[in-house]
C-alpha cells in the first residue's frame, strides 16, 4: 500500500540545471521526527548505461506518491539540460520518498548514479552513503561491462545488493538467459532476482516492499553529537553554496553550527530540507536521514565532498571520520582555454563553480602562446570531458577551446645532477611540452588499464583483432552463456581513450559493451613528436606517443594541418619531427602571383626573368622572418578527436 501526499500546487518541472531558481516549491513539510533509523532506507540504482536506472528511478517516485503519475515524468531526476539533451545521467542524484508498509511510514532515500564508465566516481561516492544497491539489468541485453564493473563496486562496498532484471514485457527480452547469466556471473538464484518493467510499473510495489525486508537499516545514535557525511555540493547563484550530506549521529536543524573537519572552519545552518524530489524545507535532520543545508559558506572551496561534518562538542583530537570515497584519478588531460581572452575571469570563475559539483576535474593553471591563459584540467575519459566543456557552455555561456586530450606519463631522471634540477627522479608529465630531453631520461613509464568486454561469440575474432591492434594483451576469457563472451585485455590508456569504443561498436553492430579500470603504470619507449612550421616548434601540437605510432601519427597531423593552412605569400614547409629526425614533410605552396603581368607581349625576356628572381628573393627572405599564421579553426581540426 503507498501513502499519497496532496500537493497545494503542482510541481513544475523544467530543463534548468541545479544553479538557476529552483523549479520546486514549498508545498508541504515533512516531519523527520517520525522517521527513526529502524524505518529509514537508504540505496542507489547501478547499472549499465541505457538499462532504465532514471526510468525506474520515476515510477518509484509515482508508486510512493512523491510525484503524481504523468506522462510527463521522464528523466525527473535528470535536472541537467545535458543529461535530457543526451538521454543519459552524468550526475547522482537523490530523491526521498515515503512509502507505507505493514502500518509503518517508511523514509526511503534514493540515489540514481550514472551508467557510463566516466562517471564512476559519482557511483563509488553514492554508494559510501547507502546500505544497499539495486543492481539493475536490461532482460533485453542481459548482463553488460559496466554491470560487472558496477557489481564490483558495491561489493567491495560491503552493502546489500538487489539483482532486478529490467523490461521484461519486451517483445525480444530474454528473461531466462539473463537470470543464467546473473546465476553465473554473481551468484544469485533464479529466485532472488526481482523482475520489473520500469516503463509500465510492473512489479515495483514488489520491488517497494523489498527494498524494506531485504535492505537494512542504517547505524546510528541519536543522543551522540551530530556527525555527518559531505557527500554532495552544487552552487545557486540565488542561495550560494548547497550541501547534501547523511547524518551519521545526532541531529542538525536551523541555528545549530558545526565544523569542517578539513577546513577547521565552524558554519551556521541558515535552511534545512530534503529532496522530496524537489527542495522541501524541514524543521530537522536525523541520524540515518540525508537532506540539503545551506549554511554560512563564504567561498565554493570551503564544501569538499567526502568531508565530516561535527558539532562542536566533539573535539577535533578525538573524531572518528566516517569513511568516505577516494578521489578518483584522472586519466585524461586537456587544455581548456576562453575563446575571448577578454572573458578569462568569468571562465575562472565558472571552472571553479562547476568543479564544485564535479570534484573529480582537477584544475591546474597553463598558458599557451597561440591561445593565451588557460587551465590544464584532469577528467576520467572523454565523455566526462565532453560533458564539462557542455555544461560550461550551457549553464555558465562560457565557450572554450579544448586542445587534443593526453595521459599523464612517468619518467625516471638520471644523473644526480639532474635529478637534483628537477627535485625528484621519478616525474610525472601531464603536458607534453614538459617532457624532459630524451638525454637525461632513463626510463618511460605509461598508464595501463584492465579492459573488459563482454560480446556476442561470433564477434570475438574482429573484437580481439582490434584489442591487439591497440597493443592490448589478451588476460582471459570467460563464457557467460553458449551465445556471449567475457574477455579480459591489459590496453595502454592512450590506446583505448580515443575512438577505440566507437570501433568496438562498428565491428560488432552495436552488441558489445567495454568499460576499464586503470592498473598502474609500466615501462614502455616513448618519444616527443614536434610539429615544426617553417623551422619553428609549434608547442600547441606537440605529443607524447608511443615510438611504434610516430610515424603513422605524424604524418596523419601533417596531412591535416596542409589541409587547413591557408596558403601564404611564400611556400611553407610542416614537418613531423622526434628530435632531429624528420618522420614526415609537406610542402605548401605560395599564392601564386603574376609578377610580369605589366609586361607588354613581345617584352624582352631578360626584364620577364629579372622579375621572377626578385620576386624569388622576396619569397626567401619573408619565409625566414615571417610568421605563419595559423587560423584558430585549424588548431581545433587538428587538436580535436574528430570521428
Amino acid at each position: 500500500m503507498k501513502k499519497t501526499f496532496s500537493l497545494s500546487k503542482r510541481l513544475k518541472h523544467d530543463d534548468a540545471a541545479r544553479d538557476s531558481k529552483p523549479a520546486y516549491e514549498k508545498t508541504y513539510e515533512v516531519d523527520m521526527s517520525e522517521f527513526p533509523t529502524d524505518f529509514v532506507r537508504n540505496f542507489g540504482i547501478i547499472a549499465h548505461i541505457d538499462h532504465g536506472k532514471s526510468t525506474l528511478s520515476d515510477r518509484l517516485l509515482e508508486f510512493t506518491g512523491t510525484i503524481g503519475k504523468s506522462s510527463d515524468n521522464k528523466q525527473v531526476l535528470d535536472k541537467l539540460q545535458v543529461e535530457r539533451e543526451r538521454g543519459i545521467t552524468v550526475k547522482a542524484q537523490s530523491a526521498s520518498m515515503i512509502y507505507k508498509k505493514d502500518g509503518h511510514d517508511y523514509l526511503l532515500n534514493l540515489i540514481d548514479t550514472p551508467g557510463h564508465v566516466d562517471f564512476s566516481y559519482e557511483v563509488q561516492r553514492s554508494l559510501v552513503a547507502c546500505q544497499g544497491a539495486i543492481l539493475l539489468v536490461d532482460a533485453n541485453r542481459g548482463v553488460q561491462a559496466q554491470t560487472v564493473a558496477n557489481f564490483n563496486l558495491a561489493f567491495c562496498s560491503e552493502i546489500q545488493i538487489l539483482p532486478v532484471l529490467n523490461k521484461i514485457d519486451l517483445k525480444n527480452a530474454k528473461v531466462e538467459e539473463t537470470c543464467a547469466q546473473i546465476n553465473n556471473l554473481f551468484g544469485y538464484a533464479p529466485e532472488e532476482i526481482l523482475k520489473v518493467s520500469a516503463k509500465a510499473g510492473t512489479g515495483v510495489p514488489e520491488l517497494l516492499d523489498a527494498l524494506i525486508e531485504r535492505i537494512p537499516p542504517p547505524s546510528g545514535d541519536l543522543e551522540a553529537p551530530f556527525r555527518a557525511l559531505l557527500i554532495d555540493s552544487w552552487y545557486d547563484k540565488y542561495r550560494g553554496v548547497i550541501i547534501l550530506i547523511v547524518v551519521k549521529d545526532g541531529s542538525l536543524k536551523i541555528g545549530d553550527e558545526f565544523i569542517s573537519h578539513k577546513t577547521k572552519q565552524s558554519f551556521t545552518v541558515r535552511e534545512i530540507g530534503i529532496m522530496f524530489p524537489g527542495e522541501t524545507p524541514v524543521k530537522e535532520l536525523f541520524a540515518g536521514q540525508s537532506g540539503y543545508v545551506i549554511a554560512s559558506f563564504k567561498a565554493s572551496a570551503e564544501a569538499f565532498i567526502g568531508d565530516t561534518l561535527h558539532s562542536k562538542a566533539i573535539q577535533p583530537e578525538s573524531l572518528v571520520t566516517l569513511p568516505s570515497a577516494e578521489r578518483s584519478n584522472p586519466m585524461v588531460f586537456a587544455g581548456v582555454y576562453p575563446e575571448d581572452q577578454s572573458r578569462n575571469s568569468e571562465l575562472r570563475s565558472a571552472i571553479e563553480r562547476l568543479v564544485l559539483n564535479d570534484n573529480s576535474v582537477r584544475v591546474s593553471i597553463e598558458s599557451n602562446p597561440a591561445l593565451g591563459q588557460g587551465w590544464r584540467l584532469g577528467f576520467l575519459g572523454l565523455l566526462h570531458m565532453d560533458v564539462f566543456c557542455q555544461r560550461l557552455d550551457q549553464e555558465f555561456d562560457a565557450q572554450v577551446v579544448v586542445t587534443s586530450p593526453s595521459v599523464s606519463y612517468k619518467v625516471k631522471i638520471k644523473g644526480k645532477k639532474n635529478i637534483k634540477t628537477f627535485g625528484s627522479e621519478m616525474l610525472t608529465v601531464n603536458n607534453p611540452v614538459q617532457l624532459p630531453d630524451p638525454l637525461i631520461v632513463e626510463e618511460y613509464y605509461e598508464p595501463m588499464a584492465e579492459g573488459t568486454i563482454i560480446t556476442p561469440a561470433q564477434y570475438m575474432q574482429e573484437v580481439v583483432s582490434l584489442c591487439v591492434s591497440r597493443r592490448g594483451e589478451q588476460r582471459s576469457v570467460q563464457n557467460i552463456d553458449q551465445d556471449t563472451v567475457l574477455v579480459q585485455f591489459k590496453f595502454p590508456l592512450n590506446e583505448i581513450i580515443v575512438n577505440f569504443f566507437d570501433e568496438l561498436k562498428t565491428i560488432s553492430s552495436g552488441y558489445a559493451s567495454f568499460d576499464y579500470e586503470e592498473t598502474g603504470y609500466e615501462l614502455t619507449s616513448l618519444c616527443k613528436l614536434n610539429i615544426v612550421i617553417n623551422d619553428k616548434i609549434c608547442e600547441e601540437l606537440t605529443q607524447i606517443v608511443h615510438t611504434s605510432r610516430a610515424t603513422k601519427t605524424g604524418r596523419a597531423m601533417i596531412l591535416k594541418l596542409k589541409e587547413n593552412i591557408p596558403q601564404q605569400m611564400y611556400a611553407v614547409a610542416l614537418q613531423a619531427k622526434v628530435g632531429a629526425k624528420v618522420l614526415a614533410r609537406e610542402d605548401l605552396k605560395a599564392l601564386s602571383k603574376n609578377v610580369t603581368q605589366k609586361i607588354k607581349s613581345g617584352s624582352d625576356q631578360t626584364r620577364k626573368q629579372k622579375l621572377i628572381r626578385a620576386y624569388k628573393e622576396k619569397q626567401k627572405s619573408a619565409r625566414m622572418i615571417g610568421n605563419i599564421l595559423i587560423p584558430k579553426e585549424a588548431f581545433m581540426k587538428v587538436l580535436k578527436n574528430e570521428k
